[in-house]
């Protein structure tokens, strides 16, 4: 058995599930999450908790029930508390405003970037060298963190570009003569 299948995942008093045939909703104070279920996988809620067990002995019935069991619990965490990652721009003249669901980046280029976000994710920018993105869903608000650094990421001589806040960038010497 996957060894991360065996913990149950918690569910909080505001979290509501509600398991279906092929497929299971989570829903929570920041929205809806609805994931899909595999066939080897069986989920069942014990009281205020969830368990997953694979069906069968299977190689693949093992990990999907890890899978499904770290997929359950970060929808639980997404619609009771949420997901956010943190983006610093380093370098002269750059800067973020967010204007609704669009973000405006000027990033050295001849032009503005104008990078639109998808639905449920929002994007603030307490000053015009941070970004922070939230949403409920990890893996979109993971992938649009990884799109809008894509635009510029740090270079390795100076360390100008769009960095995560925690993003450590290890500065090569220039060559000497």
């Amino acid at each position: 058995m996957s060894r991360i299948a065996k913990y149950p995942v918690p569910l909080p008093g505001s979290v509501q599930v509600v398991l279906g045939e092929k497929d299971i909703v989570v829903k929570g104070p920041l929205g809806e999450a609805r994931q899909a279920l595999s066939s080897n996988v069986s989920v069942v809620q014990e009281g205020k908790e969830l368990r997953c067990a694979a069906v069968g002995d299977s190689i693949e019935a093992n990990a999907m029930s890890g899978t499904m069991r770290a997929l359950l619990a970060n929808m639980i965490k997404g619609v009771s508390v949420g997901f956010m990652k943190k983006l610093t721009l380093v370098g002269v003249g750059y800067r973020a405003q967010a204007k609704g669901d669009v973000l405006s980046l000027a990033l050295g280029y001849s032009h503005p970037i104008e990078h639109k976000m998808p639905e449920g994710i929002k994007v603030e920018t307490p000053t015009q060298t941070e970004i922070v993105i939230k949403g409920i869903d990890k893996q979109k608000v993971g992938q649009v963190a990884a799109e809008v650094r894509a635009y510029r990421r740090p270079e390795p001589y100076k360390g100008k570009g769009v960095r995560y806040a925690d993003e450590v960038v290890i500065i090569k010497e220039t060559k000497k003569k």
